[in-house]
């Protein structure tokens, strides 16, 4: 059986050829009066088909696995959806606490002060205990990939 991992890595793979061939039938797409391409474009739409192809069943396949692998009575893909989720808001409220910490320099008395408007400390504890809680799961999904077997 190949593990989840495998099939991951062969996903990456995929992707990668798939945007080489575009840029290689783009490349060949046109040449000089009287010249030839350094390869055939109907070669590489070929190449390029097959390799869609194969991306597409082996993202069926993780995405069936993920789908169907339950761990502390969560699927793989719920989990996914979870970590990025929480990644989306860390991103915010990292934003929010640099945004707020920046110190405004006053050159006199008569400059408007300008204050935060959250506790700092507080949204920073915060994103402290979400930067935890994604390691977890991130870390719980790494091992999955190398011990879940791909779902035929």
């Amino acid at each position: 059986f190949m593990k989840l991992a495998e099939a991951l890595n062969i996903r990456a793979d995929l992707q990668r050829k798939v945007y080489q061939l575009k840029s290689r039938l783009i490349a060949n797409s046109q040449v000089q009066e009287g010249d030839t391409p350094a390869e055939d474009p109907e070669d590489l739409v070929k190449e390029l088909d097959t390799s869609i192809k194969k991306l597409e069943d082996v993202i069926k396949l993780i995405n069936k696995t993920n789908s169907n692998t339950y761990i502390k009575n969560k699927s793989i893909s719920d989990m996914i959806v979870e970590r990025d989720m929480l990644k989306l808001k860390m991103s915010a409220i990292n934003e929010l606490v640099n945004s707020a910490s920046n110190k405004v320099d006053r050159y006199s008395n008569k400059e408007i002060k300008i204050f935060s408007t959250i506790n700092v400390k507080e949204k920073q504890k915060e994103l402290d205990k979400m930067s935890k809680e994604y390691r977890e799961i991130d870390t719980l999904l790494q091992g999955l990939n190398w011990t879940t077997d791909l779902v035929e």
